[in-house]
C-alpha cells in the first residue's frame, strides 16, 4: 500500500495531496486524521485527494479533508496548490477544479502566482449555514461578526487587535453554526489593506486561509469597510482578493509551493 504524495503549502497553510486518479485509495476519516497528525503522520492542515473529474469542463475532482478527518467543501490555498501541481504535470495553465462547492476555474499568472475563481459568496443564512434565521451581516454573537459561505462556512470579526483569537475554538463550535465554522479576525489598516488571522474549522489557527481571506473581504465590503480589490496580509504572507462587481465572483491570487514529495504506507495507519 505504498502511495506517493505531494507536500505543498500556500503561504504556510500546508497540505498532503494524494492522487486517486489511477485508483481509489483506502482512506477513512480515521486514517486521514492519522496522516495529518504532526508527530505520528506526515502532518498537514488539510489532506487533499485528486480524482477523475465527472463534471463537464472540469479537469480534476478535488476533495478537501480537515485534520480531524471531516470533509470541507472548499479550500482556497489548497486549490492554488492543486492548480500548480496540475500545471506542472500536464502543462495546462488554466485547469478547472471540480469541488463539492462547485467548479473553480484557475490560472497560472506570468509571475508564477496562481489565481482561483472562488465563485459567488453566499450570504443567505441557510447557505452559510446557520442554525436559525439571522442577519448574516450582524450575527447575534458578542463581537458582532458577519457570516458568509465561500463553499464552507465563515464568520468574520472586525477587531483592533487579535486578543479574540483565543476564543476561536469556542466560536467554531457555537450552536449557531450547525456545521461549525471558520472564524476570522480582521483588522482594517486601510480600505485596501487588511490584516487577518483565522481559526480554521477542525485545524485551529493556521498561517493562512484562502477561503477565509475571501470571506473576510466580502464581509468587509458588505460592512463598508473595504474596497473590492484588497490586499490581505496573513501570518504566512499576502493574498490579493478581488470581489468583482460585474460577475459577483471572488478572485484570489497568491503563491503555491511544493515542499517535498514522498511515499507513505497507508497500511501503517489505522483504518
Amino acid at each position: 500500500m505504498l502511495t506517493s504524495f505531494h507536500k505543498m503549502h500556500g503561504l504556510g497553510n500546508d497540505f498532503v495531496i494524494l492522487d486517486e486518479r489511477p485508483a481509489h485509495l483506502p482512506l477513512t476519516p480515521t486514517r486521514i486524521a492519522a496522516l495529518a497528525h504532526r508527530r505520528r503522520g506526515i502532518g498537514c492542515d488539510q489532506l487533499v485527494t485528486l480524482r477523475p473529474a465527472c463534471a463537464p469542463g472540469a479537469d480534476v475532482f478535488v476533495r478537501f479533508f480537515n485534520p480531524d478527518g471531516s470533509e470541507a467543501g472548499a479550500c482556497g490555498n489548497a486549490s492554488r496548490c492543486v492548480a500548480d501541481l496540475v500545471w506542472r504535470q500536464t502543462g495546462n495553465a488554466a485547469p478547472v477544479l471540480q469541488t463539492r462547492a462547485g467548479l473553480l476555474p484557475t490560472r497560472r499568472e506570468a509571475d508564477g502566482l496562481v489565481t482561483v475563481d472562488m465563485g459567488e459568496p453566499r450570504t443567505n443564512w441557510q447557505d452559510v449555514p446557520l442554525a436559525t434565521a439571522a442577519d448574516t451581516l450582524h450575527l447575534p454573537l458578542p463581537g458582532d461578526p458577519a457570516a458568509v459561505s465561500m463553499g464552507n462556512p465563515h464568520a468574520t470579526f472586525f477587531v483592533s487587535d487579535f486578543a479574540m483569537l483565543a476564543q476561536g475554538n469556542a466560536l467554531e463550535h457555537d450552536p449557531i453554526f450547525p456545521d461549525r465554522a471558520n472564524i476570522g479576525f480582521a483588522r482594517m489598516d486601510t480600505p485596501e489593506h487588511m490584516r487577518l488571522k483565522v481559526h480554521e474549522r477542525g485545524a485551529g489557527v493556521t498561517e493562512a486561509c484562502g477561503s477565509g481571506a475571501c470571506a473576510a473581504v466580502v464581509n468587509a465590503v458588505r460592512r463598508g469597510l473595504a474596497a473590492r480589490n484588497c490586499v490581505v496580509e496573513l501570518d504566512g504572507g499576502v493574498l490579493r482578493i478581488v470581489w468583482s462587481a460585474q460577475t459577483n465572483h471572488v478572485l484570489m491570487t497568491g503563491s503555491a509551493t511544493t515542499a517535498f514529495e514522498g511515499t507513505v504506507d497507508l497500511a501503517a495507519y489505522p483504518s
